[in-house]
């Protein structure tokens, strides 16, 4: 991941949440030649990739991650926790509490006062 995508406010990572991992992986690869790869880490996650390049993922629904189906989107932050709280103040919801993903950073899935659902990252350095 570049720098540019580690900086506060910026749009980092794209997440396809579905029913169905596999349908989707066959459906995305022969529309954009996209190739997926099952991620090594924690949990059940496929990396999609462009010209070998890491870009998005795709995730099931799971019952402790009420995020929408669908695709969402990542904006990068500098404290997750801080984000989370904030958007709360502000008249959101937290719809996933900040959580850890191991080797990655922490994350939460924010909600906004009108209903649009995005999710907020702090990456670890690596």
């Amino acid at each position: 991941m570049t720098d540019r995508f580690m900086q506060q406010g910026a749009f980092s990572w794209f997440e396809l949440t579905t029913t169905d991992v596999p349908a989707a992986q066959s459906f995305y690869t022969r529309l954009f030649g996209w190739t997926t790869e099952r991620w090594n880490g924690e949990g059940d996650y496929t990396l999609v990739k462009v010209e070998g390049k890491e870009v998005a993922g795709m995730a099931p629904q799971r019952s402790e991650h009420p995020k929408p189906f669908g695709w969402g989107v990542y904006v990068t932050v500098t404290d997750v926790d801080l984000t989370a709280a904030k958007a709360e103040e502000l008249g959101g919801k937290v719809l996933v509490p900040p959580t850890d993903i191991p080797r990655v950073g922490r994350f939460s899935v924010i909600q906004d006062p009108q209903g649009a659902v995005l999710s907020v990252i702090t990456y670890c350095r690596r």
